[in-house]
Parts: structure tokens; C-alpha cells; sequence
């Protein structure tokens, strides 16, 4: 299980910058794997404090995506942001707040971040928020067929 947050201050998101791969470089929600022993509440509230610095208040499960071709599952919470004191840990190499119109859409790490940033604005604009699920599966593209070797000497 990958848990996160969607930290907001007034009408900005914050994102990470990945320092690690996969995806390094690009941006994405503060999240990461539930350790044992804890819930997905406590996890997705440590890897927020982790990799972004932020304290927050944390809200209600937003999205939950089944990403069964990596044998994941995201959760993502809504929170607000306590203060304006945060700074990147070590898994980010930058943490910033962004607008709706200045978020680097194509700099997206993963779909499961995207789809759950492109429901929250929606949500946001409609007045309500719920409760987003599904499966983000991808069809891989066919790899080039292998040689077969040869047994002969």
C-alpha cells in the first residue's frame, strides 16, 4: 500500500520533487509504503512529514486507486496545511505550492497523482468532495520478440 496526502493551503497544492526513482525528477503528492503497525491514516501523516516536511491537519480519504500491474494500491487523504514551514526531506529534492494553473501536469510521476489532483480540482469547483476510486491499470507496450538461442554448437 502506497499512503499519501493532498496538503492545501487556501487554494495551492503542495507537491514533491522526486530525489529517488522510479520517476526521479518529477513531481507528486507527499506519499510512500504503510510500514507495519500502523494505519493508513498514521502512514500517509509520516510520509507527509517525511518527504515534504509539513505539519498538517489531516481530513478524509479522497482516492483510492488500484494499480494492480505493480500489485499496488494509493490512498490519498485530504489535509490542510498547519503553517507555511516546510522543506524537502530526503526523498524530494524540492517542495513547493502550487495553483491549479501552475501545476507541471506533464511533470506528473504517476497517474494515480494526477487523477487524484484533476478529482480534487473538479470537487473543488463542484462545491463537494467525495470519495474517488478505481483501477489505474496500464496495457505495457509489447516488447520486441526475443531471439531464440541456439542449441546447436
Amino acid at each position: 500500500m502506497v499512503v499519501g496526502t493532498l496538503p492545501v493551503w487556501d487554494e495551492l497544492v503542495l507537491l514533491c520533487r522526486r530525489a529517488i526513482e522510479p520517476r526521479y525528477g518529477y513531481w507528486t503528492l507527499p506519499a510512500g509504503f504503510l510500514e507495519n503497525d500502523e494505519t493508513t491514516a498514521e502512514g500517509a501523516t509520516r510520509e507527509t512529514t517525511e518527504e515534504a516536511g509539513a505539519k498538517i491537519e489531516l481530513g478524509p480519504l479522497f482516492s483510492i486507486y488500484d494499480v494492480t500491474h505493480v500489485h499496488q494500491v494509493h490512498l490519498f487523504y485530504r489535509a490542510r496545511l498547519i503553517d507555511l514551514e516546510f522543506s524537502p526531506g530526503i526523498e524530494s529534492l524540492e517542495v513547493r505550492l502550487f495553483s491549479e494553473t501552475d501545476i507541471p501536469w506533464r511533470e506528473i510521476a504517476f497517474r494515480t497523482v494526477s487523477q487524484t489532483l484533476e478529482s480534487f480540482f473538479d470537487d473543488r469547483r463542484q462545491g463537494r468532495f467525495i470519495l474517488h476510486s478505481g483501477n489505474l491499470n496500464y496495457t505495457p507496450r509489447p516488447q520486441e520478440p526475443r531471439l531464440a538461442r541456439s542449441t546447436e554448437p
